[in-house]
């Protein structure tokens, strides 16, 4: 009888120990899934940020991110280029993505706004706190981003246009190909002004913010993102889509300075 129960003790440490020997070898089989990731230039730190909390909840995934302006990035992924996700500062170049049927239509969404501002170098004495009061007679140079590719430079179009001032500037403008290269330009004073997101603004201890854009001058401000529909991995995508739709992705955002 003894007999009987050691065997039977033995046989069922056996069996534990294969059941939590293939459940790890399970684990271990499980796919590593890289997330390609094409995102504004402005979002460049609050998702650098965001990709180390988030690769850590998910064991799995890894996140590579090409950050550039909404208008080059849409038409990197037109011709082919590899992306899982496309988070745009522009609601105009996700459109253009969706007529051409290059986005997953329904797991589009707006997940965050920003605000346009206007900035000099924080050594500058120049002395405005107005759009309107822009004066081309009394400034050498104005960084804006390219109105035909990025969005910050379309919205600033918009301003600029608005307030009668488009025209009028146009000798002093100096075009960046994205909203982070504008802010260098202030940075390093290359430029007596810029135009840039308040998010932009906030990150750098170099410029100083002069003023804000009544939103009333142009189009919202808001950042769509979608699945690219030739992905390979819609489901790490929506997931975190999901992520930055989350408590915790919109605390994050509002720590960078977006809405």
């Amino acid at each position: 009888m003894k007999k009987n129960v050691l065997l039977f003790c033995l046989f069922f440490v056996l069996l534990l120990s294969f059941g939590c020997s293939d459940g790890g070898k399970v684990k271990e089989d499980e796919e590593q899934v890289e997330l390609l990731v094409s995102a504004a230039a402005s979002l460049t730190d609050v998702l650098t940020e965001l990709k180390e909390e988030y690769e850590k909840d998910h064991k799995n995934t890894s996140i590579t991110f090409n950050f550039g302006s909404s208008g080059k990035l849409a038409a990197q992924i037109e011709q082919g280029a590899p992306a899982d996700l496309f988070l745009s500062a522009s609601a105009k170049d996700m459109d253009n993505m969706n007529d051409k049927g290059l986005i997953d239509e329904p797991s589009r969404i707006d997940f965050t706004q920003n605000s346009l501002v206007l900035i000099s170098n924080k050594d500058s004495t120049i002395d405005l706190n107005s759009f309107e009061k822009i004066d081309s007679a009394k400034i050498d140079h104005l960084a804006i981003g390219e109105p035909e590719s990025v969005p910050v430079g379309r919205y600033t179009k918009e301003v600029f246009e608005h307030l009668g001032l488009w025209e009028p500037l146009q000798s002093k403008l100096v075009m960046g190909s994205d909203v982070r290269q504008v802010l260098t330009h202030v940075e390093m004073g290359n430029a007596d002004l810029g135009i840039v997101y308040a998010s932009d603004a906030l990150i750098s201890d170099k410029v100083k913010v002069l003023a804000k854009a009544d939103t009333e001058w142009h189009e919202p401000i808001v950042y769509p993102g979608a699945i690219v529909d030739s992905s390979r991995h819609k489901e790490e995508a929506q997931e975190f889509l999901d992520y930055l739709m989350s408590a915790d992705g919109k605390l994050q955002l509002e720590k960078f300075g977006f809405k």
